[in-house]
């Protein structure tokens, strides 16, 4: 039944379900921004270490669900795994809605839950959908990722403002719980679609893998990438049956594994996700408005985010990676420095605190188009395909490991410190980040998987 029932279907509905774990990615991203305001009123939460754990155990469980799906995927394959990523987020989703009250316990479990299976599905997207689509438009349709990502997150802020108006207990569980409804529909929407055709190589299924290239490809494709596909599994066959942490950064794959897994990282220590988990609480912080009532500020960003993924499809693959990666980071930088920069020079008392918010919207409007899509694109083009599943929830969890030291320390940072100082901080890591891109990271544009792992076999 795996592939038996994929006859008839089009490009399109595999590259859109392919791609479709991205809302749950996405959705519970945001989904606790602006849940949180209403949680903290409910349960009368007030300590940030508390605060900062509740958002960031998503992101513990994310670092041990990249890992796993990453190794299991190579031996069940993509499908089965992103199939029991969105039954793990559904069953988490509405626990996290029936949590009980003051239930600190249940309620981080139950984001543990759910982190399990988004950093699972932030492994395996990324690998799916370079897996199947062309050299040509790969950056494109893997950008249709990032897109269903922002729609996630603009999706759970359009569900947190329609029930701010609701009372407190019943308005943050609507919100978390209302999470199930994405993971069903990727459910029964991956269960109509076909295997990739590499692990169908590697699993001696040729005829399958065949039968999916015809989905995606025109016909005078379909023999000489099959044969590509072969000859690559042939020679990692051998390499794939003893892959270790310590093959990752053996001579042959260091250099690639480290571009891969530096990316991952870096677009989290850069502190996107500060703004996305906290803005609500930035802007309260800011113009003395209540958190709770500063839901529009979410969709604001929402906004910025999905026009960015659809200008970065756009652009993809008429710009080379890292020429967009080092021009994001840069203005990402300045962004973040220019509120220190302004508070020094005009002094803190004439410097009007609703500015940090705009140089934050001017972050994510080029983070949205760069490093947000980009880091995917990388870390499914750069891993050698004898190492890709292992490498991929190896850069997930790093990926992951930022993001919850940025959820917890967050609160506690800004409780401690100016936000003007905290945001000078990340400002100094996107700086950092440039230049990792400059030194540490190979191109990938326009060129196939295996033309990259021959370049990175050569460094």
């Amino acid at each position: 039944m795996e592939n038996g029932s994929t006859k008839k279907i089009t490009s399109s509905f595999i590259y859109f379900f392919g791609a479709f774990g991205g809302i749950l990615f996405g959705y519970d991203i945001g989904v606790m921004t602006g849940a949180l305001p209403f949680l903290q009123k409910d349960w009368h939460l007030t300590d940030a270490g508390t605060i900062g754990w509740i958002t960031s155990t998503l992101m513990l469980g994310a670092i041990l669900g990249g890992a796993l799906a990453g190794q299991l995927s190579d031996k069940l394959g993509r499908r089965r795994m992103i199939l029991a990523s969105s039954f793990i987020f559904a069953v988490g989703a509405l626990m996290a809605g029936i949590s009980p009250n003051n239930g600190v316990a249940w309620l981080l479990f139950a984001r543990f839950l759910l982190g399990l299976a988004v950093g699972a599905a932030s492994a395996l997207v990324p690998s799916y959908m370079s897996e199947m689509a062309p050299a040509k438009t790969r950056g494109r349709l893997s950008g249709l990722n990032q897109l269903m990502i922002v729609s996630g997150m603009l999706l759970s802020y359009i569900v947190d403002y329609l029930l701010q108006g609701l009372p407190h207990t019943l308005a943050w569980r609507l919100m978390l719980g209302l999470a199930a409804v994405p993971a069903i529909i990727l459910f029964f929407g991956v269960l109509r679609l076909p295997e990739s055709p590499r692990f169908l190589v590697k699993t001696h299924k040729l005829a399958e893998a065949r039968q999916v290239l015809t989905y995606i490809r025109t016909a005078n494709e379909v023999d000489s990438e099959l044969e590509d596909i072969q000859n690559t599994v042939a020679v990692e066959s051998g390499a794939q049956k003893n892959v270790t942490l310590g093959t990752l950064f053996s001579n042959k794959y260091r250099y690639l594994v480290t571009a891969g897994i530096g990316v991952a990282a870096f677009q989290q220590f850069m502190g996107a996700n500060a703004i996305f988990y906290y803005i609500p609480l930035i802007v309260e912080k800011a113009s003395g408005q209540a958190a709770s009532s500063a839901l529009l500020w979410p969709i604001v960003q929402g906004v910025i985010l999905v026009l960015g993924a659809l200008l970065y499809m756009v652009i993809a693959d008429k710009f080379k990676r890292r020429t967009l990666l080092m021009v994001g980071g840069t203005v990402m930088a300045l962004s973040f420095l220019m509120p220190s920069a302004l508070n020094a020079l005009v002094g803190a008392d004439k410097f009007p605190p609703m500015l940090i918010v705009v140089f934050l919207s001017i972050f994510v409007a080029f983070y949205s188009f760069t490093w947000a899509p980009l880091t995917w694109v990388l870390v499914g083009e750069v891993f050698p395909l004898a190492i890709r599943g292992r490498a991929s929830g190896l850069a997930s969890s790093f990926n992951w490991l930022g993001s919850f030291a940025v959820g917890l320390l967050f609160p506690i940072m800004t409780a401690a410190m100016p936000q003007a100082t905290v945001f000078a901080i990340f400002g100094v890591i996107s700086i950092i980040a440039v230049l990792f891109i400059k030194f540490a990271v190979p191109e990938t544009h326009g060129r196939t998987l295996e033309e990259i792992e021959a370049q990175g076999t050569n460094q």
